[in-house]
């Protein structure tokens, strides 16, 4: 090979994937032998990892992915989902649209619970007494991201009925030595901790909280548990896209057309005959 050939193959260097005629190998794995022997979540560990996980580690992995493909036409991403389906796009491109909408707010709480995990359990390592560390953890997230502390409570849901099963999972990994259950304890020191401030009204760990767990008992860095949850998230917009490319309609908007929004505008006034300067 050529300087020159070399320097071009060099453009883009990457780890994940060797490709020639006739071959294809995923992090040194031939295709063909990954084919039938592995998950698709085994898979995305492998992709973004660079090693399979253990069968166990692969199921826990499933488990959050699935837990949180779906909440509902009223989550922004579906209902835009919906609404680009009925505007005559594909669904490529109604999948594209939603998950555009997955940022800090609605899509990345999973990321930010899992940033405050970690920054506990680094207080603990540090010689911090776990309770101290989870109070300096809850403050610092607050100064970070608002009062909302990611990861706990919802608009719907008293208790969201998808953290208590994660849990349960995490514990029973746990048990079995899969992971150390660290991360599902100081998840539920945050939980107690806000219980305190609220005067013993508690804040339960939602799906976003669960899931931010697992992905830091699995060693999942923090930026990639958005990633995972536009992956999870993405089956339940291609789901939606589809039923509503299904039921037809045309340019549904996020209310009916019966309904208007509320003006709060000047009133009705006529335009001037001479244009005013200001």
């Amino acid at each position: 090979m050529t300087s020159e050939q070399q320097a071009v193959s060099d453009w883009w260097r990457t780890s994940i994937i060797e490709m020639q005629p006739g071959e294809i190998r995923y992090r040194g794995y031939p295709i063909e032998e990954l084919i039938g022997r592995i998950g698709f979540a085994q898979m995305i560990w492998l992709m973004t990892r660079g090693e399979l996980p253990t069968a166990a580690q692969g199921r826990l992995l499933d488990a959050a992915l699935m837990a949180a493909v779906d909440h509902g036409p009223q989550a922004p991403s579906i209902a835009v989902a919906r609404m680009a389906a009925t505007c005559g796009v594909g669904l490529n491109n109604a999948i594209a649209s939603a998950v555009n909408l997955l940022g800090d707010v609605h899509g990345g709480a999973g990321e930010q619970a899992v940033e405050m995990y970690r920054a506990i359990a680094a207080k603990v390592d540090a010689g911090v007494a776990l309770a101290d560390a989870v109070r300096d953890g809850i403050d610092d997230a607050i100064a970070l991201h608002g009062k909302f502390v990611a990861g706990f409570g919802h608009r719907f849901h008293p208790v969201d009925p998808r953290a208590p099963r994660l849990l349960e999972l995490v514990d029973a990994a746990a048990h079995d030595g899969v992971v150390s259950g660290r991360f599902a304890a100081i998840g539920r020191a945050v939980e107690d901790e806000l219980a305190t401030r609220k005067g013993g009204r508690r804040i339960p760990m939602n799906i976003d909280g669960a899931t931010a767990v697992i992905y830091a008992e699995l060693g999942f860095p923090a930026p990639l548990a958005r990633g995972l949850f536009c992956l999870s998230r993405s089956v339940g917009i291609l789901a939606h896209a589809w039923e509503q490319s299904q039921q037809g309609g045309r340019n549904k908007g996020p209310i009916p057309r019966e309904y208007l929004w509320t003006y709060d505008g000047p009133p009705q006034r006529p335009v001037p005959t001479e244009p005013t300067d200001r």
